[in-house]
């Protein structure tokens, strides 16, 4: 088996201070701040909202995020579950109008072991892939290219959801 290595990883989570009552959390920060685009923050609905991740994996790289701060999905209720996947298939259908990606990732990382950076508040990862898309760049030189300046792409995702009906 071949393994390829991204150390830049490594030091993105351990940059995150162990939450605990005197820090913030940084989703809980944004979801009460009224500054979306200082945040990122492109769509608020009833029990969840939609940012862009500031460390991107790929541009569009975006987080559903419930408001309800909590670290396990069991403990969401069903109306939170429904939101969330609702919005998940809400904002791809936005990713595909504005970036015409061939596929997508789409997940959660549950718990700091499993490589979440922030692990105290649930969150869903969507990735915008294309085909090619991988490079070397990571691995050989702790580079991860970004093709599209991230406010650029807020602007242009903030912009098509506010076409839709939500």
């Amino acid at each position: 088996m071949k393994r390829l290595f991204s150390p830049w990883r490594s030091t993105y989570i351990s940059s995150f201070k162990n939450e605990s009552s005197d820090n913030a959390c940084l989703f809980c920060s944004a979801a009460v701040s009224r500054k979306d685009a200082k945040n990122l923050l492109l769509l608020r609905r009833d029990t969840c909202f939609v940012m862009m991740n500031l460390y991107p994996y790929n541009s569009g790289h975006c987080m559903v995020i419930p408001y309800r701060h909590t670290p396990w999905l069991k403990e969401l209720s069903k109306k939170e579950n429904a939101e969330i996947m609702d919005t998940t298939t809400l904002l791809m259908e936005a990713l595909t109008k504005v970036m015409d990606p061939h596929g997508y990732n789409l997940g959660a990382n549950l718990g700091r072991a499993a490589g979440a950076g922030i692990d105290q508040h649930l969150h869903f990862h969507i990735v915008p892939r294309w085909n090619g898309d991988t490079n070397f760049m990571p691995t050989l030189a702790d580079v991860k290219l970004v093709s599209e300046d991230i406010r650029s792409t807020y602007r242009k995702l903030r912009r098509t959801l506010r076409t839709f009906d939500v």
